[in-house]
């Protein structure tokens, strides 16, 4: 049975669509992702997979943590771990937390991810293009991948970059804790 959050996201892709003015199918055509697909993420019926929100944002041209933002409840300058947004892909068990959620008037946003032993998400473009990244590896390995260059990194590690193309984040055996900023 679908959560809160996903009833909200569902809610707010529909939105998004509608104020295009596009059909399943023209969203379909646009992203990549089944007709059917986006019928049952619009219905609440599944939660999207990290790959299909980062299509759907890139056809938007929304940063993923911005969509999130809006099916959120409110959003205060201090905002307690407990009460910080999650969000779990059911296909890989990457889970996002936004510890610094988007805010009118403010650039920056910071995330933290986790991806599980082995776990790889792959993305086709970045929802802002040229937008800056600064990744800073908590635990375990990560290879990051774009611009057809791998970097690998280890606790403590920082990779700063701006995000123009397709990308891939690929967990080693311990997997991966990471913080993102975005800029």
């Amino acid at each position: 049975m679908p959560d809160e959050m996903t009833g909200r996201l569902a809610g707010r892709l529909r939105e998004l669509r509608g104020a295009r003015g596009w059909s399943l199918e023209q969203l379909a055509e646009q992203s990549g992702v089944s007709r059917a697909t986006l019928s049952r993420l619009e219905n609440g019926e599944v939660s999207p997979t990290a790959e299909t929100l980062g299509r759907l944002c890139a056809v938007h041209g929304l940063p993923m943590s911005r969509l999130l933002m809006m099916v959120e409840d409110s959003h205060t300058a201090h905002v307690r771990r407990e009460d910080q947004a999650l969000w779990t892909d059911p296909a890989t068990g990457y889970v996002r937390r936004a510890v610094s959620p988007p805010a009118r008037g403010l650039a920056a946003e910071v995330m933290e991810g986790r991806l599980p032993a082995g776990a790889v998400i792959t993305y086709d473009a970045p929802p802002r293009p040229g937008q800056e990244h600064h990744l800073v590896l908590l635990e375990g390995a990560l290879r990051l991948s774009f611009e057809d260059r791998s970097h690998d990194l280890g606790p403590g590690d920082c990779l700063r970059y701006h995000l123009s193309g397709p990308n891939r984040f690929e967990a080693g055996e311990a997997g991966a804790r990471y913080l993102l900023v975005l800029l």
